[in-house]
């Protein structure tokens, strides 16, 4: 083989593809909300800790709000899935719930920099407050379809809007767990965190609180 054709082959061979470059675009924005707000980061930024170009960039998103709006939805499928076995009913109910939660807290801690960033600029940006009702929705609407079909949690509800009742509860998550990630007591605790909220979701939707063992918790300082 001529060692013009080699050469050009070896060169191939090492350029990143598309995925690795939307990869890198998407790693470097996740590393720069680690420790700075949404509205301090610049596409310039994203570009320098990526190592792309301006052209690469904007090939694959139109705008910065596209790359949150891209990890944000990755957030946000991985808490779907952590709340499955609570909507499917796949387990006792209040069990299922505590386990849904806690894995809420982690996923939110994994990827505070980004929901953060979510929370925080949604109100004044058109597109990242459609996507972030758009979000929450999943879950009020996951959580409407299971208190339907829970008997239990049908006859508590009562009267009440079921999606008011959905939604209230998606929202108070929502703001609990951005507390979290905010690093502001006391929910920055984790059993704090996971004990109120599991309390509060079976409170209103089975009509006692947690069990006893489970709130037993690692005090601060103990």
């Amino acid at each position: 083989m001529p060692a013009k054709r080699a050469s050009e082959l070896a060169r191939r061979s090492t350029e990143p593809t598309a995925a690795d470059l939307r990869d890198r675009i998407l790693t470097a924005t996740r590393e720069l909300l680690q420790h700075r707000a949404f509205s301090t980061v610049s596409v310039a930024d994203i570009l320098a800790t990526a190592e792309v170009s301006r052209a690469s960039f904007y090939f694959y998103f139109p705008s910065k709000q596209a790359v949150l709006g891209e990890l944000v939805r990755m957030a946000v499928a991985e808490g779907q899935q952590a709340a499955q076995p609570w909507i499917e009913g796949q387990a006792d109910p209040v069990e299922a719930l505590r386990a849904g939660v806690t894995a809420g807290a982690q996923l939110w801690r994994a990827n505070a920099g980004v929901l953060k960033a979510i929370v925080e600029s949604w109100g004044s940006d058109e597109d990242l407050r459609a996507l972030w009702l758009e979000q929450m929705n999943l879950f009020t609407e996951a959580t409407v379809a299971r208190i339907e079909a829970d008997p239990t949690a049908r006859q508590l509800v009562g009267q009440l809007d079921i999606r008011a009742v959905a939604a209230s509860m998606t929202w108070l998550g929502e703001r609990l767990y951005y507390l979290a990630a905010a690093g502001v007591p006391p929910f920055d605790d984790e059993a704090v965190l996971v004990d109120v909220l599991t309390n509060a979701w079976t409170s209103v939707l089975y009509g006692h609180p947690m069990p006893a063992r489970a709130k037993t918790r690692r005090t601060r300082g103990g």
